[in-house]
């Protein structure tokens, strides 16, 4: 019964009322300031691949094509081409099937010109920048009664 009573004693004190007080600021101004920076770095790189085609042209005056001359080449598959780990293919034409050309007037003057643009890859564009920003505020408030 003795080991009892603490336990009892504590169980009927534990029902009184508590009594407090409220805590109120002693204060009457202050400040409060409060100041943040940040900074941020962009390191930014943009590729640009441009490829281009093939192209086969003539032109010319008192000239024609020989009959049964193709006026389109026949085309062939280039050789693989790889740029960043990329493989391409490209068509283009067999030189050795372009377009013959003849004289219209042998006594006249004459003009032929030809190209061949081979398909591929034209050019790359590689264009690196940083941009760096950074921001700082500040900011204060006072306060009084």
């Amino acid at each position: 019964m003795i080991k009892q009573c603490p336990l009892l004693i504590l169980f009927l004190l534990g029902n009184l009322p508590a009594i407090s007080q409220p805590v109120v600021p002693q204060f009457r101004s202050g400040t409060l300031s409060t100041s943040s920076s940040s900074e941020t770095l962009i390191n930014e790189t943009i590729t640009s691949y441009q490829f281009g085609g093939f192209s086969y042209t003539a032109t010319g005056h008192n000239v024609k094509p020989i009959t049964g001359s193709a006026i389109n080449p026949s085309l062939q598959l280039t050789q693989t081409q790889t740029a960043n780990g990329v493989n391409y293919n490209w068509v283009t034409p067999s030189l050795e099937a372009v377009p013959q050309f003849q004289l219209v007037n042998e006594a006249q003057p004459f003009s032929l010109v030809t190209s061949v643009k081979n398909p591929g890859l034209d050019t790359i564009t590689i264009i690196q920048r940083q941009i760096q920003t950074s921001t700082q505020s500040q900011s204060e408030s006072v306060f009084g009664m």
